[in-house]
């Protein structure tokens, strides 16, 4: 049996051997605003529910282990003492994965995950429209654990206001654990989808996704590509130059079709079918092809 003892390997390799071990995990979608109202939004798989009576909730942001920087959102909580927890189903979560991207403090995240802001009953922050339960949250305490990069830090959160999507209620009212389609966080780039399995999806660490916001209106607009599509579109790192568009056109008798009959919807879903093999570069050039 393998056995390791904390602090006799690396932060980063001691978090890694955890994460893994430790899941599925439920995934916070945590939106907070600064003292101006600047609106953050960032996904946290340190996350549970810790009592109904009060109804008590807890996230940890972490410290970053390669810095030793705390995230927005634990300063936005710190000065506010408010915040909206949004829980991630299928439907979000390639969005919900952009939008922990490590966007500039002044950039909205709603706006690059393609996420919609709804104004709360109770707190300041935002809820995020696609999501299926909604949670205004004001903080009780927050407990730090630590001061060295990977330390976390409990926001003990009680939930003042549930806001509950209809659509994944049952007949009497409940929700239906099939029709809300929880999905939570495994090890690396793994996560689980609770009715289905486990999938894979590309954790933006290192580098900076263009977002939803530098897609083209036609391709949103086109209502080809669900939120997931459009969360990979969004994120990646840079689109491809227009030597690598033509030559891939050149390759693509198919696409060469498409173009030529002027449909750009039958493009549209061409690139579709690309996503759906998680291909991006390909997705990116069919529908930037000319």
């Amino acid at each position: 049996m393998k056995t390791i003892t904390p602090g006799e390997i690396p932060v980063h390799e001691l978090q890694g051997y955890l994460q893994a071990a430790i899941g599925p995990r439920p995934i916070a979608l945590a939106s907070s605003v600064d003292l101006e109202g600047t609106p953050n939004l960032s996904p946290f798989s340190f996350f549970n529910l810790f009592s109904a009576n009060p109804p008590i909730v807890v996230f940890s942001p972490s410290r970053r282990v390669r810095d030793n920087t705390v995230k927005d959102t634990l300063l936005n909580v710190q000065h506010t003492k408010e915040v909206v927890i949004n829980i991630v189903n299928y439907n979000l979560v390639q969005q919900s994965s952009l939008s922990s991207t490590e966007y500039d403090s002044a950039v909205n995240e709603f706006v690059k995950s393609g996420l919609t802001m709804v104004a709360s009953d109770i707190v300041k922050p935002f809820r995020v429209k696609e999501s299926p339960v909604q949670l205004e949250c004001v903080v009780k305490d927050i407990i730090s654990l630590g001061e060295q990069g990977g330390a976390g830090n409990l926001v003990i959160c009680e939930v003042v206001k549930l806001h509950i999507n209809e659509q994944v209620l049952d007949s009497h009212g409940k929700i239906d654990q099939h029709k809300i389609d929880l999905v939570s966080r495994m090890g690396a780039n793994w996560y689980s989808r609770a009715n289905l399995g486990m999938f894979e999806v590309a954790k933006p660490l290192t580098t900076l996704g263009i977002g939803v916001d530098a897609i083209d209106k036609s391709v949103i607009d086109s209502n080809i590509f669900n939120g997931n599509e459009l969360g990979m579109l969004g994120n990646i790192e840079s689109v491809p130059t227009q030597e690598q568009i033509d030559l891939f056109l050149n390759t693509s008798p198919e696409l060469q079709g498409i173009l030529k009959s002027g449909n750009i919807e039958d493009k549209f879903r061409y690139a579709k079918k690309f996503l759906e093999e998680n291909n991006v570069p390909l997705a990116w050039k069919t529908i930037l092809a000319k």
